[in-house]
């Protein structure tokens, strides 16, 4: 029975603690820093703890000196409160939802022009004279008229020059000149400079110079269909000597035959109107026959280019010409009092 009067009984002294082993502590690894923890523990009554691993309890309780205490000095406050202002202050990033699609091009046709094709019944080619009002053959097959719209408000300088070159009264217009390249299936060239007795667009030294040619927006539209009109940028095959003349003016089209797109042609020239009447005329221009090497002459001209042969570049020129002669007989403006509706023909 524990006397009443001795209360510190119920306290033992911590020499006996440290000679009685500790299940926790045991003695020989017991230190000075662990005694008043001893001390605590022994006032307090002793409950069963779960056993936990060594792993989990590193775990989830790592030791305290992996998480040192980070003082807080008036410079960190500082920085701290800065920070959470920046945080708040910052706008959220705009959702999908948000963003709006790029405005559309404005393809309304501002303009329309008429060009009369022709067919020469020979194989030959045409010898004319300078001046464009003489025909090129005298017993000419007229294939039909295209009646053309162009987009003046989304390329007004490439449209602008193209009418210039459709005006009857211009002696450098594209009458009586050639198409000169046929692709079947994809479209048709005409419009190259050159001698005019040899049925080539000699253009008018005061044509404006062309600084959409650098203007992405005149890139966007695409070759999706038959009849799309196109400024000749990637597939112009103008003479070199022609090109490096200060005054150049690029002045060659083409004009897509179908049936399916033509997207090699896109990104790489100038679109600038359509076809609205003609695309059966269109259809009997693609369907003229070419000049098609055979395999073994293009092998050879692919070798000859590899090994920088000039010659097999001027071979090329005579590739997919159409061996009927096919020319522009006619062109102009169409006088109408509004574009966007259908015209009077002339």
């Amino acid at each position: 029975m524990l006397n009443k009067y001795r209360p510190h009984s119920l306290y033992p002294s911590s020499s006996r603690l440290l000679s009685q082993p500790h299940p926790r502590y045991p003695i020989h690894r017991l230190k000075s820093e662990h005694v008043h923890c001893i001390m605590t523990r022994s006032l307090t009554p002793h409950y069963p703890q779960p056993i936990l691993s060594q792993t989990h309890h590193h775990k989830n309780h790592p030791p305290l000196h992996l998480n040192p205490k980070i003082p807080l000095t008036r410079r960190s406050l500082l920085l701290l409160s800065s920070s959470s202002l920046s945080i708040a202050t910052t706008p959220p990033p705009a959702s999908p939802a948000t963003i709006l699609p790029p405005a559309p091009l404005d393809t309304t046709i501002t303009d329309r022009v008429f060009m009369d094709f022709s067919l020469c019944p020979t194989t030959t080619f045409p010898s004319g004279n300078d001046s464009s009002n003489s025909p090129l053959c005298s017993e000419s097959i007229p294939l039909g008229r295209l009646i053309l719209g162009l987009y003046g408000h989304l390329v007004p300088i490439t449209v602008t020059n193209f009418k210039s070159m459709c005006s009857p009264t211009s002696s450098s217009s594209y009458k009586n000149t050639l198409v000169h390249k046929i692709f079947p299936g994809q479209f048709f060239l005409a419009g190259r400079q050159g001698r005019r007795d040899k049925a080539e667009v000699r253009p008018p030294l005061d044509l404006p110079r062309n600084t959409e040619t650098i203007d992405s927006k005149a890139f966007m539209l695409t070759h999706s269909r038959a009849g799309v009109v196109s400024l000749c940028l990637s597939e112009n095959d103008d003479e070199d000597e022609i090109k490096l003349d200060p005054n150049y003016r690029n002045v060659e089209f083409l004009i897509t035959t179908g049936p399916g797109p033509c997207p090699q042609l896109d990104s790489k020239n100038i679109i600038f109107g359509t076809v609205l009447e003609g695309l059966d005329v269109v259809a009997a221009i693609a369907s003229i026959p070419t000049y098609k090497p055979g395999e073994r002459i293009r092998q050879l001209n692919d070798l000859a280019e590899f090994f920088g042969d000039e010659r097999a570049q001027n071979a090329r020129s005579i590739w997919n010409r159409p061996l009927k002669t096919v020319y522009i007989s006619d062109c102009g403006e169409v006088k109408v009092a509004k574009p966007s509706l259908s015209p009077s023909l002339p």
